[in-house]
């Protein structure tokens, strides 16, 4: 099987290491293909609750309780925790632990700065035909993400551009707000509960959309908001992953309430939890109006990097490890600047930049649609 590579905050190509690939694998052929009822049993609700309790909330034993040579193999900095060691008793409160989020996942200087919303392996898309980051249907589709009957939404952030977050199973598993601003809505939708390892995922057409979801949509030009318009923020569950408990904090992980719509989320805080798994988050924006990250789109497009994505979906896409809390876009702004002699706004400046990166061809697109 290839391997899968992705990109260290230091730019080094990293190997991973894949949680349970050879099960997965034999799951995502094997069994798909030669026993479609027991396939779609595993990864139904009970199977994966099931799993979660065999994996998650059996004790551990002596030996291991409190072994910090066993924590360090899970990912875990002690350092970060905000409970010790020793509450460490099964590996579901290993998963599910809190961090002093404020001292090891400082915000960055860029008060405008989107957010990354989990500890987690960062890709980069579009849904605009004229975007060369355009990836269509191959890790969801666009309809069923949002819900084919939430025309509003649909339509608000039709040919917007889109970024996914795969936590690993050993990563912080609280979500943050990644943008400031207020809920208008709030919804989920049912489905499967499909593994994230990249092997399951390009076995499976759009997987993310087809997963049980949580979606979050937040308004941020208010006052007090990130100014990028709005932004879809969505939740998805995987195998071992049944519930994702709402519990936003203002400070810290103080006083936790239900994310309902009229709620100010601030960017940073803390917004839900994944019980313990592998999952994933997407945020959606609307057309032209977030920028991301140079670093970020120019590891889209290593060289020397290899991943399952790039065979299977004939394109380079390579992830970012991203910090939560960290910067990964800023808005698009109008502010117009002189550019060779032509007058050339901050977003148009910022797509050069990215075509620049990317060494494809730009076609002309100088029309910023904001949808209320």
């Amino acid at each position: 099987m290839l391997n899968h590579q992705y990109i260290d905050k230091d730019a080094n190509v990293i190997d991973e290491t894949l949680f349970a690939d050879r099960i997965i694998q034999w799951l995502y052929s094997s069994a798909r293909e030669r026993s479609p009822s027991v396939f779609k049993a595993l990864t139904g609700s009970f199977s994966s609750k099931l799993l979660a309790h065999l994996n998650f909330d059996m004790a551990l034993t002596t030996r291991l309780l409190g072994n910090k040579k066993f924590l360090k193999q899970c990912g875990v900095n002690l350092d970060e925790c905000i409970d010790p060691p020793e509450s460490f008793t099964t590996a579901r409160r290993i998963f599910e632990r809190k961090i002093k989020y404020w001292e090891c996942r400082p915000q960055p200087n860029e008060t405008e700065a989107v957010l990354s919303p989990a500890d987690s392996r960062m890709l980069i898309g579009s849904f605009s035909d004229d975007s060369p980051l355009r990836i269509k249907d191959k890790f969801f589709k666009f309809e069923e993400m949002l819900g084919e009957d939430k025309t509003r939404w649909l339509t608000a952030f039709e040919d917007g551009d889109f970024a996914i977050f795969r936590l690993t199973p050993d990563k912080y598993h609280y979500n943050h707000v990644p943008v400031s601003g207020k809920v208008v809505d709030i919804y989920e939708l049912d489905g499967h509960f499909h593994s994230c390892n990249p092997g399951a995922i390009v076995k499976v057409v759009t997987p993310y959309s087809k997963n049980r979801r949580v979606v979050t949509v937040i308004d941020t030009d208010i006052p007090g908001g990130s100014n990028v318009g709005l932004v879809a923020m969505v939740e998805v569950v995987a195998l071992m992953i049944g519930e994702i408990e709402q519990c936003y904090s203002d400070r810290e992980y103080d006083n936790p309430v239900p994310v309902e719509p009229g709620l100010f989320l601030k960017k940073g805080q803390p917004k839900s939890l994944y019980h313990p798994g592998s999952s994933t988050d997407v945020l959606i924006f609307q057309k032209d109006r977030i920028q991301f990250s140079e670093r970020i789109i120019s590891n889209l497009m290593h060289e020397q990097a290899q991943s399952r994505f790039n065979q299977a979906f004939n394109q380079p896409l390579i992830e970012t490890d991203v910090a939560v809390r960290s910067h990964i876009a800023m808005p698009a702004h109008t502010k117009k600047r002189l550019v060779n002699g032509h007058s050339q706004t901050k977003s148009q400046e910022d797509s050069s930049q990215l075509f620049a990166v990317t060494g494809l061809s730009q076609t002309p697109n100088t029309q910023t649609t904001i949808v209320e």
